[in-house]
C-alpha cells in the first residue's frame, strides 16, 4: 500500500500558486508517497500543470478535512488554529505545520513562507520553481480590472484609459465581475467580443494567459497565472506590499505600488491604489513589452 501525504492549501488560485515550489518539494522529496491536496474544486485546472499532485480534495478554508490517516500531513493553508486543528483530526503519523514546527512569521513573501516551513523540517526547496510554461507571446494583451475585494481594484475609468493605448486587448474576469469588465471594454472602445469576463473557466483563462503577450492587473490571481508562464506584467498593488506578494524580480514583471500599507479585505479602494496613476501604468507597459 502507498504511503499518502496530504497537503492542505484550501484557498485561491494565486494561493495555490504561490505553493508551486513547496508542492514539488514535497514531491521530489518523498517520492513514494502518493500526494492529495486539499483545495476548492475550481482550481483542478491547474493540478496537472503543477505536476506535484496525485488527488485532489474538495476543501475551502481551512477545513474539515475528509481524509483518514495520512501518513504525513502538511498544513500549507495558514497558522492555525483551524488548519491545525482539521489536519489533526485526520490522524496524521507525522505533521508539517507553523506553531507545531517553526513559529508564524510576519513580513515574510508567501512562496518564501512555505519553502521557510519546509526547510525547517530539513526538506530542500526552490522558491523560484514557479513556472508551468513558457508564453510564446503570440496572443493579445490581458487586462484584468477585478479583485476579490474593493480595496484591491483600480478605478475602471484607469484601467480603461490604459487599454485604450495598448494594441490587441481583451478583458478578463470571472462572472461576478462582468459588470466590471463591461465598464472597462467600453469605456476602452473594445467591441463585445473582446469582454471576456463570464466567458471563461479556468481552463480557457489559464489558456489565454499562457499565451499572452502582457498582462495588466491589480493584486490577484491572474498576476500569478502571469508569474508561472513568464508572461510580462504590470501588477498594482494598494494595501498589500509587493514585498508579500508580489511577481519575482525581473524578468519584465513590474509591480507598482505607492509605498502604504492598508486593508487588502477593505470594503473601499485603498488610497495608495488611488495614487498610481495611468500614465505609469502605461509607461510600465512599454517598458516590459520593449
Amino acid at each position: 500500500m502507498a504511503l499518502e501525504l496530504l497537503a492542505l492549501r484550501g484557498l485561491g488560485l494565486g494561493d495555490l500558486l504561490t505553493a508551486v515550489p513547496a508542492l514539488r518539494a514535497l514531491r521530489q522529496a518523498f517520492p513514494e508517497h502518493r500526494v492529495t491536496l486539499a483545495c476548492p474544486a475550481g482550481l483542478d485546472a491547474l493540478l496537472p500543470l503543477i505536476g506535484a499532485v496525485d488527488d485532489r480534495l474538495d476543501v475551502s478554508g481551512p477545513g474539515p478535512v475528509p481524509f483518514e490517516r495520512p501518513d504525513l500531513a502538511v498544513n500549507l493553508h495558514g497558522k492555525g488554529p483551524q488548519s491545525i486543528d482539521a489536519l489533526r483530526r485526520t490522524g496524521p503519523g507525522t505533521l508539517i505545520s507553523h506553531g507545531v514546527g517553526p513559529p508564524w512569521r510576519d513580513g515574510v513573501h508567501e512562496v518564501r513562507r512555505w519553502c521557510d516551513l519546509l526547510e525547517w523540517y530539513g526538506i530542500a526547496t526552490d522558491p523560484e520553481d514557479l513556472t508551468l510554461g513558457i508564453s510564446d507571446r503570440t496572443g493579445p494583451v490581458i487586462v484584468h480590472p477585478g479583485a476579490a475585494f474593493p480595496a484591491r481594484r483600480w478605478p475602471p475609468e484607469r484601467f480603461a484609459a490604459v487599454a485604450s493605448v495598448l494594441d490587441d486587448v481583451v478583458v478578463t474576469g470571472n462572472a461576478e465581475e462582468v459588470g466590471l469588465a463591461r465598464r472597462v471594454a467600453e469605456l476602452a472602445g473594445l467591441p463585445d467580443e473582446r469582454m471576456l469576463a463570464g466567458r471563461t473557466d479556468l481552463a480557457r483563462l489559464i489558456e489565454l494567459v499562457s499565451r499572452a503577450r502582457l498582462v495588466v492587473c491589480g493584486d490577484t490571481g491572474v498576476a500569478h497565472l502571469a508569474t508561472a508562464f513568464c508572461v510580462p506584467s504590470v501588477v498594482l498593488f494598494g494595501p498589500v506590499s509587493p514585498a508579500l506578494w508580489g511577481p519575482p524580480p525581473g524578468w519584465r514583471h513590474v509591480a507598482l505600488w505607492a509605498g502604504r500599507k492598508g486593508d487588502p479585505h477593505g470594503a473601499r479602494i485603498d488610497p495608495g491604489l488611488l495614487k498610481i496613476e495611468v500614465s505609469e501604468v502605461v509607461d510600465a507597459a512599454m517598458e516590459v513589452t520593449s
